[in-house]
Parts: structure tokens; sequence; C-alpha cells
């Protein structure tokens, strides 16, 4: 005797009214061959863009039901519908640019995320979780970054939502945090942006505790991108012909972290650092021993191991006072990442790290879209 649970039912009841639906829409197509140019067109973008729909998909493709087969009748009855060579080739890239969104959107809620389940729930949410990036193109709109934030949040419950820390990422990062969102502030490089997340973070959580709604399991964290300071104070020092010892440079990153670290612990902010931007072994070895969290690219994880850098806590050991001294003489922004107040939340956005790292990500954005482009239109003039 086979015996059905709820759930079971409901899957089988929305699978039947998805392939009820979708064989009126390919009937209607069938009917209506024009209606393909546009009407099925936007539906397809929509597909491609990670609409709702697009997970549902998803778990047809991974796991055949009748909604998968419903999908195979519908392209079939829209290839045989139209005769048009570029109708036919348009309907074939709009299914690939589905399956691919609907096969990211499984792989972000259904397989990366309960790899770190366990951790997660053995942590009681401050570890184990998987961090999305909003959309960098949004850096200047508080409502775009919320929304988004949002939307990724709901993907799985061990998400963590990285947030630019620009003028309008600021308030963004309250908003989401009061919205039960544990974020990830990024393209952040000083003590005055980490101080402006945590104050954005404490006011976010107590928006939610004056209201009762949940804090425990919350984790949010705020990036150091200690390797793009030194970056950036290279640049300077190669810019202004500026001579210092060639290893101070390496400590710049390290030195605010710390600093930041240490008044971090002294005004009880809930929110942890974390390191980023690896360059060197003490963006890792430096932090041994604080409660931060560190997070280098699998390559410096192998380098790491490979290493003989003695394992021991450094993390309360100071840099050297001659180190930041040099770095204090030479380097204005060195002292506007350095110092509390040395930059203004009206500053974030022109600060020079700040721009570097923003044009590279959107730089990305645009790489993406000239791959999706070449897919879709490919150029005449070589094919």
């Amino acid at each position: 005797m086979l015996l059905l649970n709820r759930p079971t039912i409901r899957r089988c009841l929305l699978n039947a009214i998805g392939f009820a639906g979708l064989l009126a829409a390919a009937i209607a197509l069938r009917l209506n061959p024009g209606v393909f140019d546009h009407t099925a067109a936007r539906a397809l973008n929509r597909l491609a863009a990670g609409d709702i729909t697009a997970n549902q998909l998803a778990n047809a493709i991974t796991f055949p039901t009748l909604q998968g087969l419903a999908v195979v009748s519908l392209a079939c009855g829209c290839w045989f519908t139209r005769t048009s060579p570029d109708s036919r080739e348009r309907l074939v890239r709009g299914c690939v640019a589905a399956v691919l969104a609907a096969a990211t959107a499984h792989f972000l809620q259904e397989l990366l995320p309960p790899m770190l389940k366990p951790i997660f729930d053995q942590h009681n949410g401050k570890n184990g979780r998987l961090s999305i990036q909003t959309d960098p193109r949004l850096y200047r709109n508080t409502d775009a970054i919320v929304h988004q934030a949002l939307e990724f949040n709901q993907l799985a419950p061990n998400m963590i939502v990285k947030i630019p820390v620009t003028r309008a990422g600021i308030p963004a990062i309250e908003e989401a945090t009061y919205r039960g969102v544990s974020i990830n502030a990024t393209v952040c490089f000083t003590l005055p942006q980490c101080v402006a997340v945590a104050e954005a973070v404490e006011r976010g959580l107590g928006r939610r505790e004056k209201e009762g709604l949940p804090i425990d399991a919350m984790g949010p964290v705020c990036t150091i991108m200690v390797g793009r300071l030194d970056d950036w104070l290279k640049v300077v020092a190669e810019r202004e012909n500026i001579s210092v010892d060639p290893g101070y440079i390496e400590w710049a990153g390290v030195a605010v972290l710390k600093k930041t670290y240490k008044l971090f612990r002294e005004r009880g902010y809930r929110i942890r650092l974390l390191s980023a931007a690896f360059r060197n072994h003490m963006h890792w070895s430096e932090f041994i021993g604080g409660d931060v969290v560190i997070s280098p690219p699998y390559a410096w994880q192998v380098r790491f191991n490979a290493s003989d850098v003695a394992i021991k806590p450094r993390m309360q050991d100071p840099v050297d006072s001659r180190v930041i001294d040099a770095l204090n003489k030479n380097f204005t922004d060195f002292r506007r990442s350095y110092n509390e107040g040395g930059l203004t939340l009206e500053e974030f956005d022109s600060f020079g790290p700040t721009r570097r790292t923003m044009r590279q990500f959107i730089a990305a954005c645009a790489d993406l879209n000239s791959i999706v482009r070449d897919v879709l239109l490919p150029n005449p003039d070589t094919n």
C-alpha cells in the first residue's frame, strides 16, 4: 500500500498544476505563434534573471519530475511552432540562460548551505555561513542593497550577505540587520569604516531587541581588506616618490586591524572582524589568538599549511612603533585609515582603496555581461 504524506501530496499537486499551466502555455503558443517573440521571450528573461520559477526549474532539472517533462514539452512546442531560425535560436539561448540561472540557484540553495549546516548549528549561527555578495553596481542605492540582501537571505538559513561600506551601504547595513540579515561588511579598509559598520549593526540589533525579535543566532562580521590597503599605499608611494623601508607597508593593514580589534573589544560591539585580501602570511599569523574570522583563499591555505610559520597567539602583540611612525609620517591615507575620525561617511566612496576595489568589482560584472552577450549575440563579423 502506497502511503503519501502531506509534503508529497503537496508536491504532486504543485507538479500537476505546473504541468497544466505549462501545457496550456504550449497550446497557446501553438495557436498564437507570434507571441513567442514578446511574451515568451520576456518570461525566459525572467527565468534567466533568477525569478522564483528558476528555482522550481532547478528542482526539475536535478530531480526529474512532471515539471521537467512539462518544461521539455513547452520547449518542444515552441520549437515546432516557430519556423524562423532566428526565433529558434532565441528560444535555445533563452532556455540555456534559464537553465544556467536555475542550476546556480539550486547550487546555492540545495548543495552548498547543507555542507556548512552542521558547523552553523554547532556554533549557533556564528560560523558555518555561506557568504554571498550583493551587486556592486548598487553601491549608491540603499534601498536596492537592502532589497537584494533580503532576497539572498532567503536562500538558506545559514547565509551571510556582503554589503559594501559606502555612504549608502551604512544605512543598508543597519536596515538589513534589523530585518534579520547577518551581514558581512565588505569594501572596507579603515578603522573609521569599521566603527561606522559596528554602530550601524548595533542600531539594527537594538531595534530588533526593542521589538522582541531574536538576535542570538545572528553572526555579523566586518571585513578589513588588509592587503588592499597595503596595495594602495604602494601605489601612493610610487606615485608620490615616497621612500620607506619596503617591509613597513606590509604592516599597514595589520596595524589597522589590530587597533580596530582592540577598540571593538573595549566598546563591546557585537560584531567580529574578518581579515581578507591576503598578500602575505601576516594577514593570518598576526591575528592568531583573536576572536576574528580568517578567510584565506584556498591557495593561501595550502601555502600556510606548508609553511614553517609558528602557530602562536600574536593578536595582542603591538605593531612596532617605528613602523607606525614611518607610515603616519609618510602616508596621509594611512593616518586616515588608522585614526578614528580619519574619514567621514561622505568620504567613504571617494577613498582610494574604495574606488579601486569598486572599479574592479564592477568591471567583473561587465566582463560577465560580455560573456553572456557573446553567447546570446555572437559577433557576426567573426562567426
